[in-house]
């Protein structure tokens, strides 16, 4: 599983490794019934506190996207691709909320901001689409 840390990112590092864990399952890249590295693993791994890890498994537990098994670890749980549990959509909406903020101290109009979107998510889809070639050449 390769995650990244922005050390220079506003975002907390649990934030930052709990929304990459759950693009994975969006993105079917983590499986159902997968298992995830141990917490000591990912942190070692990642050069973070077990403890980050472990607050990170049991938010992700607590949303329905894994599942946390005394004695066996950590596993993607069933149905982690389907649509975002209600603990995702408002984490979202706080983290558009605070974008939607910059970008009107920034002057920009709701068209605007809208564009901006549009954008990135051409891009995001565009980068799906390359990344699926990849995996099928």
């Amino acid at each position: 599983m390769f995650l990244r840390i922005e050390k220079g990112s506003a975002a907390p590092i649990s934030r930052q490794i709990a929304h990459q864990i759950a693009s994975l399952c969006a993105a079917g890249k983590l499986k159902p019934g997968e298992r995830l590295p141990s917490v000591r693993e990912l942190a070692r791994d990642l050069g973070v506190n077990q403890n980050t890890i472990l607050r990170v498994y049991e938010r992700l537990s607590g949303d329905g996207l894994l599942e946390m098994r005394q004695g066996q670890g950590t596993f993607v749980a069933d149905g982690a691709r389907a649509q975002a549990s209600p603990g995702q959509r408002t984490r979202l909406l706080d983290e558009l909320r605070q974008i939607a903020r910059q970008a009107r101290s920034l002057g920009l109009s709701s068209e605007q901001i809208h564009e901006l979107l549009s954008i990135a998510l051409g891009e995001l889809d565009e980068q799906a689409a390359n990344d699926l070639a990849e995996n099928l050449s």
